[in-house]
């Protein structure tokens, strides 16, 4: 399944910075843009996989959201 996320990318003297608006607590960085975007794919993946993790009890259900 391919999920579109919005990121945010900074430059900064080290790189560049990136993180996730819509997932706090989700942010990388890398040494190029190319690789902080790199870097954000798999960051979002790992807290995706935390996330199902953690939501463990109770019965889970999908809700599609048009926007």
């Amino acid at each position: 399944m391919e999920v579109r996320y919005t990121v945010s990318l900074v430059k900064t003297d080290e790189g560049y910075s990136v993180w996730v608006p819509g997932l706090p607590g989700c942010p990388s960085q890398g040494q190029t843009e190319h690789e902080a975007l790199e870097n954000i794919q798999e960051a979002i993946r790992e807290y995706l996989e935390v996330a199902e993790e953690l939501a463990t009890e109770g019965s889970k259900r999908e809700v599609t959201v048009h926007r």
